[in-house]
């Protein structure tokens, strides 16, 4: 099972304190697992049988209480939601892996992170079957080439969440999910009760008042509500570095945190053609040309390697980038001027994509820098905003020259660089699996 996990900001390279943070952190859920029995086969195995459910109860109220209080913080605004890593959904190959977990849980008695618990207590059955997770994943790495294509590829549905697929607020999912969590409960103690011959009266009347706590918190999520785009924007920060004067009269980068909206006004994200045209040959940057015009326009003429992503669907778009952005990836958001392109801008950077920035003065710009030798595109007198200022034989896309300038013909274009990079995350996994 797999819980999504903070991002940690390289914080521990600035402060050491913070390994002493994560090894605690660590203690505590190898003490909870092993106070909880499930360092015992045995136990473990039982709840196959209906006849010990402590797994099921265990795992999901871990579950539904950081479920809880993770969209509790995200509400009242003291956690950005971009940067929880949300693992990618692969669903055929995460069938599969998911039946020979269950069958190795069956068989052996422990999922992977249970054995360590296990064998940290001298148990030997925990220790061989961490012996056989480390020969598995051996096997896994050298035959892995072998169905590549397919483990990455079959079933891709990129970061997918319950508010997704079925298209609810927030706040109601997760009420749904703790009132599905609190039957299942209410289930697993008959099951223990009827084929376990379990003795319930003895059970903690303790667990009422955390299933109502938890209850109110879901609650609570739901009557707060998400924070608005708008409202998330308000509160979006650029970091810039910036040479700085020093009082002994020498220069030094500092950081310089800008709102977005200051960031946006004083000319800080938007980038010139030729910085554009330099980046597209940067072996250091992963470049996405995001092009939010109508599909009219893009038919018509757009740069080569740029994705149509209409304005009115940049929304749908967010959890894919995010899923799949790297550390090293730069978004460039373009529209015939700038208007379209600012709007889709403001967007990107409220949802938490980093490293996005806009395309001075549009196509319209990017023609009249490098379109200037191509005869079959003519320009045309036009003072209305978001229209193509040129005129085009053909609706042939990325065929015409100036979509792909020649290398060599600009190599000594001249620019103020303003690409930077904001690493805001790095992707993990973790969970019981």
């Amino acid at each position: 099972m797999n819980f999504p996990l903070l991002a940690f900001q390289n914080v521990s390279a600035a402060n050491p304190w913070t390994y002493l943070v994560f090894g605690l952190i660590g203690f505590a859920f190898g003490f909870t697992l092993e106070m909880s029995g499930f360092g015992n086969s045995r136990k473990l195995a039982a709840q196959f049988y209906f006849t010990e459910l402590t797994v099921l109860k265990v795992m999901f109220t871990a579950v539904i209480t950081a479920m809880t209080l993770l969209f509790l913080a995200i509400n009242l605004g003291i956690l950005d939601y971009s940067q929880v890593w949300v693992n990618p959904t692969y669903l055929w190959s995460g069938i599969l892996g998911g039946l020979i977990m269950g069958v190795g849980f069956i068989v052996g008695g422990f999922c992977p992170t249970t054995s360590l618990a296990s064998a940290s207590t001298g148990k030997i059955d925990g220790m061989m079957f961490m012996l056989g997770g480390f020969v598995g994943a051996f096997l896994f790495g050298e035959t892995e080439r072998f169905f590549t294509d397919w483990y990455n590829n079959a079933g891709y549905f990129g970061r997918v969440t319950l508010m997704d697929v079925f298209g609810l607020p927030t706040g109601v999912i997760v009420l749904m999910v703790v009132l599905m969590a609190l039957f299942m409960f209410w289930g697993a103690e008959q099951l223990e009760r009827i084929i376990g011959k379990k003795d319930m009266s003895r059970e903690p009347k303790l667990r009422l008042y955390g299933a109502g706590a938890v209850v109110v918190l879901a609650l609570a999520v739901m009557v707060i509500g998400t924070p608005s785009t708008e409202q998330k924007y308000e509160k979006a920060t650029i970091l810039r570095t910036v040479p700085q004067l020093q009082a002994d009269g020498t220069v030094k980068d500092e950081q310089v945190k800008y709102t977005a909206e200051e960031a946006l006004n004083q000319r800080i994200v938007q980038i010139t053609p030729a910085e554009l045209f330099k980046a597209r040959y940067d072996q250091t940057l992963i470049l996405n040309l995001l092009d939010v015009r109508p599909e009219a326009d893009y038919n018509l003429f757009h740069l080569r390697g740029a994705k149509h992503i209409p304005a009115e669907q940049l929304k749908s778009h967010i959890p894919e980038l995010l899923a799949t952005s790297a550390p090293n990836a730069v978004y460039v958001v373009m529209s015939n001027d700038e208007t379209l392109a600012t709007q889709a801008w403001r967007v990107l950077i409220a949802e938490g994509v980093p490293n996005v920035y806009i395309l001075e003065g549009g196509l319209n710009n990017w023609i009249t820098v490098f379109g200037q030798t191509d005869p079959e595109i003519q320009p045309v007198a036009s003072t209305q905003e978001e229209t193509l200022r040129f005129k085009f034989p053909a609706a042939l896309g990325d065929r015409y020259e100036c979509s792909d300038p020649d290398p060599i013909e600009n190599e000594h274009i001249e620019f103020t660089p303003k690409i930077q990079l904001q690493i805001k995350r790095d992707k993990s996994g973790g969970g019981c699996g």
